[in-house]
């Protein structure tokens, strides 16, 4: 076996399983805010389309993917992120979900003889570090404080680490804080990989769940610098988070093509082709916003309604955007088992999500809670709350 394997930590879940292997939960139905799984209706339009292309079920997809699917990806990108241009042929590249691309772009980007650093936030999607281990390389972890804006301090990273960084992670939104960057600080990064030639992948799958204003993204700081190649950068963008729809697996890496050719090479061995059905279903939701619209209302609303019951007795900080709470606790691992013993909610402790640093573990006395579920259940742990707290 890969010896790297035995590097990997246990997944958060895992650990979560662990924590309460031993506690028997009050008799009320569970109501699991631990997981990022939107649990809002799938868009009709899209169940539809579905439905009515299962004869591909017989068709082979190939890597590229279909040039309608990614043409409409390529039109979306230019409307939402006022891009000057982007080619649906060689800068735009759907993938399986964004879960197994960003680990999969590790592993074509990552030469292990190097034995480079991958920058990445801290907490943290645990797909980062996992890929990188794998691929050969060492993680470099960037806290996210209160004291920082939950964005990283990238001045404090020593010039000897960027020399021997490959690639740079951020994800904005952040998951778990829902911070995000501006234009100027997704510039500077830019500039910063100019000087020590690293990539920079951003994770944007949380872009379209925001509450005032919209989320600036990588290729529209590319764009506004005239970088119209958007060299040396790459986004990930899922229908999970946007649609409603992470049972269909259905995302997109688009950005440098210089980039993007080798890791086409790299999927077509790989084997994670979209199905064709898939793909046409996938069309059909990037040429739509009602649906995202409406999806957005309903998350401002369960924000609001926590934010108005709650707020008195837990230190919520309504993030940028995203559908998680990250809640300061005085110690993460007792909150969460008080909560699922006493009221049968289930949240993620920090400490999960990140790791120990020389300053320390910076999820740690916090707790993920994902808004996911409906109203009427939102509701119902705002009652349960109330009543533990």
């Amino acid at each position: 076996m890969n010896h790297h394997l035995s590097q990997l930590h246990p997944y958060p879940f895992e650990k979560l399983n662990k924590l309460f292997s031993d506690i028997q939960p009050v008799d009320l139905p569970l109501i699991p805010l631990s997981i990022g799984e939107p649990k809002h209706p799938a868009p009709q339009i899209v169940i539809d389309s579905l439905s009515q292309n299962f004869k591909h079920l017989s068709t082979y997809p190939s890597s590229k993917g279909l040039p309608e699917l990614r043409e409409a990806i390529a039109n979306w990108l230019k409307q939402r992120f006022h891009l000057n241009t982007i080619s649906a042929d060689a800068e735009v590249l759907p993938v399986s979900g964004t879960r197994e691309a960003i680990f999969s772009f590790v592993q074509a980007v990552i030469n292990r003889e190097d034995n480079p650093y991958v920058v990445m936030p801290n907490p943290f999607y645990q797909i980062y570090e996992g890929a990188t281990i794998l691929a050969g390389g060492t993680p470099y972890f960037i806290n996210c404080t209160a004291e920082n804006g939950y964005l990283g301090d990238f001045d404090a990273v020593p010039a000897e680490v960027w020399q021997k960084t490959t690639l740079l992670f951020i994800c904005t939104p952040g998951n778990p804080t829902g911070a995000t960057f501006s234009k100027e600080q997704l510039q500077k990064l830019i500039q910063l990989s100019d000087q020590y030639n690293f990539t920079i992948a951003s994770d944007e799958c949380y872009s379209e769940l925001w509450f005032e204003q919209a989320p600036v993204g990588l290729l529209e700081a590319c764009a506004d610098m005239g970088r119209n190649d958007y060299k040396n950068c790459v986004v990930f963008h899922s229908l999970s988070k946007r649609s409603n729809l992470p049972g269909m697996r259905s995302g997109f890496v688009a950005g440098d093509a210089a980039l993007l050719a080798p890791y086409l090479q790299y999927r077509t061995y790989h084997g994670a082709a979209m199905p064709v059905q898939h793909q046409i279903a996938s069309i059909v939701a990037w040429n739509d916003e009602t649906h995202v619209e409406e999806n957005r209302k309903q998350y401002r609303q369960k924000f609001d309604l926590f934010q108005n019951e709650l707020s008195h007795l837990l230190p919520l900080q309504k993030p940028d955007a995203g559908f998680y709470y990250w809640l300061k606790v005085d110690n993460d691992e007792k909150f969460a088992r008080k909560l699922l013993k006493e009221a049968n909610i289930k949240v993620l402790p920090g400490r999960y999500l990140s790791r120990e640093t020389a300053h320390g573990n910076p999820g740690e006395n916090h707790v993920r809670m994902a808004l996911v579920a409906d109203i009427q259940q939102c509701e119902e742990v705002i009652k349960r709350l109330k009543n533990i707290l």
